[in-house]
């Protein structure tokens, strides 16, 4: 079909919500059985929301009421909108409200348009509303810092005007999941502790956090109270962060061809040098193709194009 409009709904603001679009003059939800986080980062640009930081579980918006439609977006998160997706239907198996697609772009609303009011725009027109002033605290950031690059090294929060670091006391990979995702950095790969990445000399701002890997934000998760702790700087949390979006086969069928990696906005290839069994089956298993694989190295998927983003992978 002819996807004319889309839009997210059932949220305090236009950023978040159960996806919705408009076909043959009705809207309707999308199945959420092949949405996923490159589809929900054009949809977020799109609607001027900034990029996709979650796409939370079906229910996690509401049910919709209207048709539910049972095609699947096939983006590389570089198009300008949805419409411009590769799109294929999911077959004739029905799909209920209870898997309605969703997505939390990063909050980041465009202008003030975007956001929700609970006047309407005739009585903001008229002045019918007090006027309002802003004192800003800074909002909650969060980076990492002393590592390789951006998206490895010891975790700091920006909070009430000045950054500080996180204990490690029961730091583990569901919370540095979450930091990685929040930082747009892939999933991660290592969770670690005991200041690898050096010591902060500020504020220590979170101890005890347990993240369960689904949410938004670090701060979103279970820990003790903001600057309550018992921990010193030696026990600094890190991370180290895969950076890399997603994964694909290309110029082959579903479950083989050339592996490419979705990194800084393009999508590259991986060279095969030093690669082991183990990489290979992990690859399968990222790609939802069982637990195992084989290493071809003889280019039957045609010439090498573009940018090889890794080299030596073990």
């Amino acid at each position: 079909p002819e996807f004319t409009g889309f839009r997210l709904v059932n949220s305090s603001t236009a950023c978040e919500g159960r996806v919705e679009v408009h076909v043959q003059g009705a809207w309707g939800t999308l199945c959420a059985s092949r949405w996923d986080l490159l589809d929900a980062h054009v949809l977020c640009h799109h609607l001027n929301c900034g990029f996709a930081e979650s796409i939370p579980k079906g229910g996690h918006s509401g049910r919709g009421n209207g048709p539910v439609w049972r095609d699947s977006f096939h983006c590389d998160g570089t198009e300008a909108h949805l419409g411009e997706c590769p799109v294929t239907a999911l077959g004739a198996s029905p799909c209920s409200h209870e898997n309605d697609a969703a997505v939390i772009c990063s909050g980041h609303e465009a202008n003030l348009t975007l956001c929700n009011t609970p006047l309407p725009e005739s009585a903001l027109e008229a002045g019918i509303a007090e006027d309002m002033g802003v004192v800003c605290w800074g909002s909650r950031q969060v980076r990492l810092v002393n590592g390789p690059g951006r998206c490895a090294g010891r975790v700091e929060i920006y909070y009430q005007g000045s950054w500080g670091s996180v204990c490690d006391d029961g730091w583990d990979l569901s919370d540095a999941a979450v930091v990685c995702r929040q930082l747009g950095c892939g999933g991660a790969l290592e969770a670690v502790g005991s200041a690898r990445f050096g010591e902060g000399s500020a504020q220590i701002w979170l101890e005890s956090v347990n993240c369960s890997g689904a949410e938004a934000a670090l701060w979103d998760c279970p820990a003790g109270s903001w600057g309550q702790h018992g921990c010193g700087h030696k026990e600094d949390a890190g991370v180290i962060c895969s950076e890399f979006m997603a994964l694909r086969l290309e110029n082959g069928t579903n479950c083989s061809g050339r592996l490419q990696v979705f990194y800084n906005g393009t999508w590259g290839s991986v060279c095969s040098n030093s690669m082991t069994p183990e990489t290979v089956s992990l690859a399968c298993k990222e790609l939802g193709c069982g637990d195992r694989g084989s290493l071809e190295t003889q280019r039957p998927y045609g010439r090498l194009s573009g940018t090889a983003w890794l080299d030596r992978v073990e």
